[in-house]
Order: structure tokens, then sequence, then C-alpha cells
């Protein structure tokens, strides 16, 4: 089967379309036809090695995270699914590899596409919708009334975060420039701060939740505005101690960690905060009960550039570039 991969780690690596083998199917496996595949920042930084240590991949490796299709076949243990289905998932980790035409994927990681959804759609969704689930349900569980900051409103994450708080009764303030206020606006946001005339800091104060997606700067500059309590959630790091114990990495590496997030740590300890590293995993649980809202019509995906299979290192280089807004989709198979 064609498949996009690359064969070594570097931030010049561009990969290539290559006839690959078929994918083996296990008892507890559904294997899907791809129509289409989002592309994601993880991608672009697996690619570049930046996760070469917490995820050890063979190469050559088929990149891709997220994956929308039709089940062609179910391993013996399958009862959820059947053939003829159409699923959206993020798959698990250690088995990446949707840009590609057919892959196999846990159970446990899919769910049934919402039907009001194109097959791009779906596919634009499950990475940043779990993530969004994961800091704002499950870690921080806002509540009706706080008040949430999403960093890079208009980005794959922000987009949909946006839409969840405000279902979650929260008051929500985003970050985007200038080109994008009104659009985020739009997306539910109670206030926007355009980064490019208004400091952050400067405009807003006594926030429950911060969801940072940005670097350092912007993280420290975060706890300013958080009242005493209130919980600073990264996706971008720096990972934490209790992230290297959920991801089994070695004693060394847990000490680098530890080293890494010390200052942010240190920063919100001596204010009465908490700090948090989320790194999204895969979970059909949870995709399923983002499908309901989506079907609900509480989210709605943001897909800002479609690129065919032949092109996707520029679909690579779009989202590398920062400048993408919402997210970018590869389509292997028109619907």
């Amino acid at each position: 089967m064609k498949a996009f991969v690359i064969d070594r780690y570097g931030k010049r690596v561009i990969g290539r379309i290559a006839d690959m083998p078929e994918p083996t199917l296990a008892a507890d496996d559904v294997l899907v036809q791809v129509h289409a595949a989002g592309v994601n920042a993880l991608d672009v930084k697996i690619r570049s090695g930046e996760f070469r240590l917490i995820l050890p991949y063979t190469l050559p490796l088929i990149l891709g995270n997220d994956v929308a299709g039709t089940v062609l076949e179910v391993g013996t243990n399958v009862t959820r699914f059947k053939p003829g289905n159409d699923v959206f998932a993020r798959v698990h980790q250690t088995r990446i590899g949707t840009f590609a035409e057919r892959i196999a994927i846990d159970q446990t990681c899919v769910a049934n596409k919402p039907v009001n959804l194109t097959m791009v759609q779906a596919a634009s969704l499950p990475l940043v919708a779990l993530t969004a689930w994961q800091v704002l349900v499950e870690t921080a569980k806002v509540t009706p009334g706080q008040k949430v900051l999403i960093h890079a409103g208009s980005g794959g994450v922000g987009t949909v975060a946006i839409q969840l708080a405000k279902h979650l009764g929260a008051y929500v303030a985003a970050t985007t420039s200038t080109a994008n206020v009104e659009w985020v606006k739009a997306l539910g946001a109670d206030q926007v701060i355009d980064y490019t005339t208004q400091h952050f800091v400067e405009q807003l104060h006594d926030y429950d939740i911060v969801l940072n997606s940005l670097g350092p700067d912007v993280l420290g500059e975060s706890v300013e505005v958080l009242k005493r309590g209130g919980r600073l959630i990264s996706i971008s790091g720096p990972p934490t101690v209790e992230f290297a114990t959920r991801q089994g990495l070695g004693w060394t590496l847990t000490q680098v960690l530890r080293v890494l997030s010390s200052r942010i740590r240190s920063q919100v300890r001596q204010r009465g905060m908490s700090y948090d590293f989320v790194f999204m995993r895969a979970d059909g649980g949870q995709l399923g009960e983002i499908a309901s809202l989506i079907e609900a019509g509480v989210i709605t995906p943001v897909v800002e550039k479609v690129y065919p299979f032949e092109a996707t290192a520029d679909a690579f280089a779009h989202v590398q570039s920062g400048r993408a807004k919402g997210k970018v989709v590869i389509e292997l198979r028109r619907s």
C-alpha cells in the first residue's frame, strides 16, 4: 500500500510516499480504509525527532495520528464495530501511521464517525478534540462560571477548546492575532486578546484555568493571570515527573524532566497554584462522547485547507509554518 514515511529524523527531513507492507490485524483491531487524515503539530515534531526519546519508533516510519475512514475487517475480539462502519480515531501513540491507504487500530481508540460530518471534517478532530477534553473536562474539571484562558485560540486545539469551554459554562478568554479576532469571537470567546497590540497579562486577572500551547515565555507569564488555587495546564511542555511515570520512562529521563519543569513548578507552588502537563492519549470512549456533542451542534470542526495525499509534504510545511487557522487535512479517498 502507499504511505507517507520518513527514513530518519531531522528538522530538514521532508518525507516521501512509498510502498509499505499491509497492516497486520490483531484480535482487538479494526482494519480501516483511510479516507482522510488530520495533520497536527505533533506530526511535525515526531518527524523532526523531538519525541524520539519518549516515543522510540522503528524507521522507516509511517506518520500520522488522526484518521477517518471505513472499517474493512475486524479482529476476532471486536464486537463494537463491523465492516462498513464509518469511524474516526486518534490512534495509539505506539501505533501511529494514518498517512497511509489502510491502518489497523485497536478498537479502544475508535469511535463511530459523527453522522453530520464529512470524512475530512471528522479526520480534523480526534487529536485536538481529545486534547481539549482531557485538559478541560478530565484535568481541570471546568465548572460553570469559571474563567478560562485559552492561548492560540485560532489553532487546532484552541478552536475546539473554546467551544467546549463555553459548553461547560465557562467565561472564556483567548489570544490570537489581529486577523482572527472577530473569527475567534464567533467561535464563542467572551474576550479576545490581540497579541500583536495587547499583552494578555495586562488585560486578564483572577482566572481559574489557563490552557497553554505556546512557548516557555508565555507559560511563565500565564501564572500572572491566575488566581490563588488556579491551574496552569500546558500541552507544549515542559513535561513533569508524573508524565514520565505514566509513560514508563527510565530514571535518567525522569530526572531530566524533573529539572526541565522545576522552574514553572516552583513558580506556581509559591503562589498556591498547580501545574499540569497533558500529553493527549487515545480514548475511543471519550471520542464517542465528543461525537455526541458534535452531532448536537456543540462543537463544529474548523478545517482551513485540504491537501491531496500526493501533497502531504506541502501539508506538513503549512502546519510547520504556524499560520494554520484551524486544521489541515490530507484526503486519500474522496467520499
